[in-house]
């Protein structure tokens, strides 16, 4: 095992003393690497990184350089605009990019612009300096390739139509379905660097979604959607075309098959290319399918497919190599990574060998083909993008290429396995199981089931943190996480994939969820008085499911899901293609199956607690949904029942402020309804202010209230007089101060009261080392200092003035209430800043001073010491 493996690991373990507890902004603040792109020569490696941009409250990628030999890094743009797909030139001299950035000149974005969202292509050399902006089109740049080193192929919408151009004068929105006559037309054109240059290449009155360029520049591969329509039913599919650059010409494929080509890749010698193409056994509909490899040979103008010898399929995932490509296909919950080699028409596969080769999901090759980046996984290894070679048919000397979350190293991460049980139908269902961060075998601990969506996707062995499948902070709470992969999941083979259609929808999936949960109670690990239960979309719908069917779970969190199919295929995106594949029939052809499968008419039955989640712009699972969910809980009023709604979000949520309502909110409503330990806090009172830090003196006893830090419990407040009179009763002070900071004490007093605190409590308490305490205690302005009482910056020569001054007043005359100032973080500590400072303890073992005091100015230049009078300090539990 890689040392880098081993670190990983070790965070890994279900219990280490000094991890880092999670918390919802870990989740929502995350980073990931994407769009990774390989220089021919290569050099370079160019990729996105994104995260949430706090400004616009949204996740924003920007574009990253890589220099492989010595690891070098850096950041070819920046800003909140976003930037995606980038590419580097044949030449490897420089990178394109799509980029919503406004360029002198170019027009405002379009809200015709569609996918491309109004993006333009930009450029920038590897070399340094600043991008600049290629194209300034009407409604943007979809797509693009590289032609040359000076010649993109760019997919782009036509200008605007005179009847466009009329209703944006009235400024008319009106959206008409299916309104094919004026659609705009989306194109291939020619883009030359050097001039400006735009070529319009197609007169096609369709819509080109896609663009591949082959190394040689001799011919493309676009792909066509021919109907509004077919996002709704699936009926007019789209086609593909291989157009000849030389000569000007283009051919449709693959027409009178039902091939429904994507992902193409030519091959290093442009003599063919290699493309996926989803399998179904329904006549039009392709809801749930398997991947299957072809291969289009140009010489012969001829396809045939790439026989893989593996009935799950291909994942969406491969690359080229001089002799064929690598492929990531799919296993279940695990992958298995395969190189094929083309010899004439025949294919040879052979499986790849390395430490990783089982959680690797997506893979890039380097252009001569020798050495591949991948991404590697799993459920309890956050992702690393690692480079490594490619010997044959082994993964050799991997090395990790580039990081993300490193944060996440120091947090507890759950252990986690994948599991198996008997489900619906006596056949096999794999899960990933979440273990508890305080698991102790022969306990047993609460359960909350995770339920994906889809149907058609599946849970894998990989790190998957989010806003909508919070499973560390779940296990945190000291809760097992089930992840089922039920009937109709994905991965599993096309037989397994379509076991839920022709109207068997929701008949065996929720069987699976229960059998699932049944197994773990029967291991002894879950205690069946404990149990809830969340998902969004499909997830969301088995969720509703299950709480119409047991009034086992204690707790349910409902996000965007279906409750009545009636009104759904009238009112969703997909309707018409999804529930007709899954139901078999229409409401039209069957009302009484529609009625009888949707679980609006079993809502008498519920009794779990349910909060509902949706985005009020949600079109795949309409909005509408969620309201009756609602309205139908409450109109029987067997259980609490809360509905979230979110403006102008669609089915899933981009606004970081709504992902942190929607987390916070469900963890509350789990907090009450499953773990029971949902505090009673009063939604007015600031938890950091003053007002909240008197109250909590008003109920401090003799055993110092503590605040839970990375690695250790630091006392919230100074220990206070009546806290250390209790140890050492000699100890006098004034009526009524008795919540003031204990002062005057010394190192050695303070160490005795702690010694005195462990045995009176159990606990071992100690005081902080300097290592640990020497960030936090600095002396604030806006704490309990000579500055505050002296109303000024004070400096050291009027420090000296006012000496004399405070000899003159009674020993800590200056001192306050612990938590008289506004506290520092969401679990607060008061006075670190000031009032007294504090003992710590050294490298050494000795005593040092550290932080602010009433009787001394905030000044980092100053030395000395403050009057024992000022000297108190606060505990550390362990």
């Amino acid at each position: 095992m890689s040392r880098f493996g081993l670190i990983f690991l070790l965070a890994a373990a279900v219990s280490l003393p000094a991890a880092e507890k999670w918390t919802p902004e870990d989740v929502l603040h995350q980073e990931s690497a994407a769009a990774l792109d390989l220089s021919r020569d290569g050099r370079l490696a160019v990729y996105t990184r994104s995260k949430i941009d706090r400004e616009k409250g949204v996740s924003v990628s920007n574009i990253f350089l890589k220099h492989i030999a010595d690891d070098f890094e850096i950041a070819l743009t920046r800003g909140s605009d976003g930037a995606s797909s980038p590419r580097f030139s044949p030449d490897s001299k420089r990178v394109a990019f799509l980029t919503s950035r406004k360029a002198p000149g170019a027009p405002a974005a379009s809200g015709d612009a569609g996918a491309g969202g109004g993006s333009q292509v930009w450029l920038i050399d590897v070399r340094g300096g600043e991008p600049w902006a290629l194209t300034k089109l009407e409604k943007g740049v979809r797509a693009f390739d590289w032609l040359d080193d000076n010649t993109l192929l760019l997919v782009a919408a036509e200008d605007s139509s005179l009847f466009e151009l009329k209703n944006k004068e009235r400024k008319d929105a009106t959206n008409v379905l299916d309104d094919e006559d004026h659609a705009s037309p989306v194109r291939l054109f020619k883009f030359e660097i050097k001039g400006s240059k735009v070529t319009r290449l197609t007169t096609n009155s369709d819509r080109i979604t896609n663009v591949t360029v082959s190394p040689d520049g001799a011919w493309a591969v676009t792909n066509h959607n021919r109907s509004l329509a077919e996002t709704f039913n699936q009926k007019i599919k789209p086609v593909t075309f291989l157009h000849d650059l030389k000569k000007g010409t283009s051919l449709q494929l693959f027409a009178g098959t039902k091939l429904q080509a994507r992902n193409f890749n030519f091959t290093r010698d442009s003599k063919g290319f290699y493309f996926m193409a989803p399998f179904s056994s329904h006549d039009y509909l392709y809801n749930a399918s398997v991947t299957r490899m072809y291969y289009y040979d140009l010489a012969s103008a001829r396809h045939s497919e790439v026989p893989l010898d593996w009935e799950r399929g291909a994942g969406f995932s491969y690359d080229i190599t001089e002799d064929g490509f690598v492929a990531i296909l799919l296993d279940g919950a695990r992958n298995r990574v395969a190189r094929f080699t083309r010899s004439g028409d025949s294919w040879t596969r052979s499986w790849l060998d390395g430490e990783h080769a089982r959680n690797i999901f997506s893979v890039t090759t380097s252009f001569d083909g020798k050495s591949l980046v991948y991404n590697y996984t799993t459920a309890s290894t956050p992702a690393v993008w690692m480079r490594a070679s490619l010997d044959v048919a082994r993964i050799a000397d991997p090395k990790p290429f580039v990081k993300t979350n490193t944060g996440w190293a120091k947090k507890n991460i759950s252990k986690t396995e994948v599991i198996t049980w008997t489900g619906a139908l006596d056949e096999e269902i794999e899960g990933i199981l979440y273990y508890p961060h305080n698991y102790e075998a022969g306990k047993k601990y609460p359960l909350v089931v995770m339920i994906h969506g889809g149907p058609h996707g599946h849970d894998a062995d990989a790190f998957r943190e989010s806003w909508g499948y919070p499973h560390q902070l779940m296990a945190q709470r000291g809760a097992f996480i089930l992840k089922p992969n039920y009937h109709g999941s994905s991965g599993y083979g096309l037989k397994f994939g379509e076991s839920i259609s022709g109207g068997k929808y929701n008949d065996l999936e929720w069987i699976d969820v229960e059998k699932g949960v049944d197994h773990l109670i029967a291991k002894g690990l879950i205690d069946p008085k404990m149990l809830g239960v969340m998902g969004w979309s499909n997830g969301s719908i088995i969720t509703i499911e299950l709480t119409t069917r047991t009034n086992r779970y204690k707790a349910a969190g409902a996000g965007a899901g279906n409750v009545n199919w009636i009104s759904d295929w009238g009112n969703a995106v997909f309707g018409d293609s999804f529930d007709s594949y899954y139901l078999g029939t229409t409401p039209m052809d069957n009302p009484d199956l529609y009625v009888r499968k949707s679980p609006l008419f079993r809502m008498d039955k519920v009794t779990t607690p349910t909060i509902i989640f949706f985005g009020t712009e949600d079109k795949q699972v309409p909005t509408e949904q969620g309201w009756q969910h609602y309205r139908a809980l409450q109109h029987y009023g067997k259980t609490d029942v809360k509905f979230l709604l979110f403006p102008g979000e669609a089915h899933g949520l981009r606004r970081v402020a709504f992902q942190q309502r929607k987390l916070e909110e469900e963890l509350r409503w789990f907090d009450k309804h499953l773990f029971g330990t949902l505090k009673d806090d009063n939604e007015a009172l600031k938890k950091e202010s003053a007002l909240a830090a008197v109250i909590k003196v008003q109920k401090l006893n003799d055993v110092p209230e503590v605040a839970e830090r990375a690695t250790f419990h630091l006392g919230r407040f100074e220990v206070t007089r009546d806290q250390f009179k209790a140890f050492d009763s000699s100890y006098q002070f004034p009526a009524g101060t008795g919540h003031y900071p204990a002062n005057g004490i010394s190192f050695e007093k303070a160490k005795a009261y702690c010694e005195w605190l462990s045995k009176k409590t159990g606990q071992k308490f100690r005081l902080g080392t300097e290592e640990e305490l020497g960030s936090l205690l600095a002396a604030a302005r806006t704490e309990n200092t000579l500055d505050a009482w002296a109303g000024y910056t004070v400096n050291p020569d009027d420090a000296g003035r006012l000496a004399s001054l405070l000899d003159g007043l009674a020993p800590g005359a200056l001192l306050k209430p612990v938590g008289s100032n506004p506290g520092k973080g969401d679990d607060p500590v008061y006075d670190l800043g000031g009032n007294v400072a504090e003992w710590v303890v050294t490298k050494d073992g000795h005593g040092k001073v550290l932080g602010g005091s009433a009787d001394r100015p905030v000044d980092p230049k100053a030395q000395g010491q403050p009057r024992p009078e000022y000297i108190g300090f606060r505990v550390v539990r362990e």
